[in-house]
């Protein structure tokens, strides 16, 4: 069965330009559209999609008003011709984030997400899947600059803690989600990440050498060229898993 969306944007054209690339995908079905907060608010209540493609910025209430007055949530995929809202879209929990004009490829990524999210669910409440560690293959949402996409985990080398958020350095990018690292590491697979120090997550994969440090800590460099100080309680820890 199609999942059931609705494209909210002020735009006509933006939402026929939308409904345009959709057709390309079977599993979803376009049941209506809306120009604004308040009519979007309206047909969700009524129709109760699966998915909605929702703009920011609209005369009276952006899309994040129109997110904080639903009762129950769909799915959200955001698509706004700025960029400066990625990580409020996170916040909000959105399964990805499109700049305006959308590339067809980037729309393909984020249905592929909504069926995984989707599949995930249905799985979850079949009572199959237990919400284990997030694996390498899993992805996270990630912003840089213009550009937001889903990062696969065994690609990132280092977890930073930068306040509220954290640093997440892949290939050579190193934006910020609105994660605390213990909220990271709870969720992370402990045989692939380890917990260096108060603010540094690393990908025991990406290891390139470690050497002894001052205070009996350990300093480990990764393939990324970051020198990063494992702390001394850490190193116990550290060394035990990496014996045999």
């Amino acid at each position: 069965m199609p999942l059931k969306a609705i494209i909210i944007d002020d735009e006509r054209l933006a939402r026929s330009e939308l409904k345009k690339l959709l057709q390309d995908f079977p599993d979803i079905e376009v049941m209506d559209e809306a120009s604004n907060a308040d009519e979007g608010i309206e047909k969700i209540e009524t129709l109760n999609p699966d998915i909605i493609f929702l703009d920011i910025q609209m005369p009276g209430k952006t899309g994040f008003d129109l997110l904080a007055e639903l009762e129950k949530t769909p799915k959200v995929i955001f698509t706004t011709a700025y960029d400066e809202y990625a990580l409020k879209a996170f916040e909000v929990n959105a399964l990805d984030y499109l700049l305006k004009p959308i590339e067809p490829k980037r729309l393909t990524d984020a249905i592929h997400k909504l069926q995984y999210e989707i599949n995930r669910e249905k799985e979850g409440l079949n009572g199959l899947v237990n919400r284990g560690p997030l694996t390498e293959i899993d992805q996270v949402f990630v912003k840089d600059g213009e550009r937001c996409w889903f990062v696969k985990l065994g690609e990132i080398r280092l977890f930073e803690s930068v306040g509220n958020y954290a640093k997440v350095f892949f290939a050579t990018h190193k934006p910020l989600i609105l994660k605390s690292l213990n909220a990271l590491e709870e969720r992370l697979d402990d045989r692939m990440f380890f917990r260096a120090n108060r603010k540094h997550i690393i990908n025991l994969r990406w290891i390139e050498r470690i050497e002894p440090y001052f205070n009996g800590g350990l300093l480990v460099e990764l393939k990324g060229g970051e020198k990063i100080e494992v702390s001394r309680r850490q190193t116990v820890k550290f060394k035990e898993m990496m014996s045999l």
